[in-house]
């Protein structure tokens, strides 16, 4: 239950962070790292995050990429979402 809630609040910051620093409000910043530097003109800054973030979490293999995926599929998402 403790550990449930702590990854809840885990998500919340890193939504916030992300959301103070431009990005949508319900998107994480590994997923916006992902999903910019994914793109044909990415910028480097970008790139460069993304491949920090998944460094900082070495190891989950593709972090960012599974954030993504996570976001795309709502599986971030309570059961009574369901």
């Amino acid at each position: 239950m403790m550990r449930r809630y702590l990854y809840h609040i885990a998500i919340a910051l890193d939504q916030l962070l992300n959301a103070a620093l431009g990005g949508y409000a319900d998107e994480t910043l590994s997923s916006r790292a992902y999903r910019r530097a994914s793109i044909a003109d990415a910028k480097r800054r970008w790139r460069w995050a993304h491949k920090l973030i998944d460094g900082l979490f070495f190891w989950q293999a593709e972090h960012c990429k599974k954030s993504y995926e996570m976001e795309v599929l709502r599986r971030h998402l309570p059961v009574d979402f369901s």
